[in-house]
């Protein structure tokens, strides 16, 4: 029982806090930039197509946070949130160090360990999973979705535009 009840609070308050945070992206949500800013953002980093890869940025937060909160059709929540920080953390993050409060990994870090290991233990007895019956074939769903994760993540990066070399005088 308090296994299960445990891995529902864990559920909740990830799954809403990483919706949150995709609803910033999607729908300017929560003080948010939207996808005209995250769309900006994205492209000043050098990834294009920049409005594509906002959209995904947004769904795979806002869509994976809220599965992963339901524990519907699991671990696909998971890994859209996996997907989701590996990015945030190689994007935005690495060169800042670890430590939140200077803008570094931290955060995104945690996020996306507790989503990998709740892909392996999955969403318990409280889940929409449970209710509805729903398995997705284990361990089949989780390590392809990880290997996808991996592709897009390698895809997304191969695919930015060549940074402008800068001169010095």
């Amino acid at each position: 029982m308090y296994y299960d009840l445990s891995l529902l609070i864990v559920r909740l308050v990830i799954g809403l806090l990483m919706a949150g945070h995709g609803a910033q992206k999607l729908f300017g949500w929560f003080e948010g930039p939207g996808l005209a800013g995250i769309t900006g953002w994205l492209g000043s980093t050098g990834m294009r197509p920049a409005a594509f890869w906002a959209f995904m940025a947004g769904l795979s937060e806002f869509g994976g946070g809220l599965l992963f909160a339901l524990g519907l059709l699991s671990p696909l929540g998971n890994l859209g949130i996996i997907a989701a920080m590996i990015m945030a953390i190689v994007k935005g993050h690495w060169g800042k160090g670890p430590w939140a409060n200077k803008g570094g990994w931290e955060l995104a870090l945690t996020y996306l360990v507790i989503a990998l290991a709740l892909a392996f233990i999955g969403p318990g007895a409280y889940s929409l999973d449970a209710v509805l019956g729903i398995a997705l074939p284990e361990p089949i769903s989780a390590l392809g979705g990880l290997v996808l994760v991996i592709i897009g993540v390698a895809v997304a990066l191969l695919g930015q535009a060549p940074q402008k070399a800068t001169s010095q005088a």
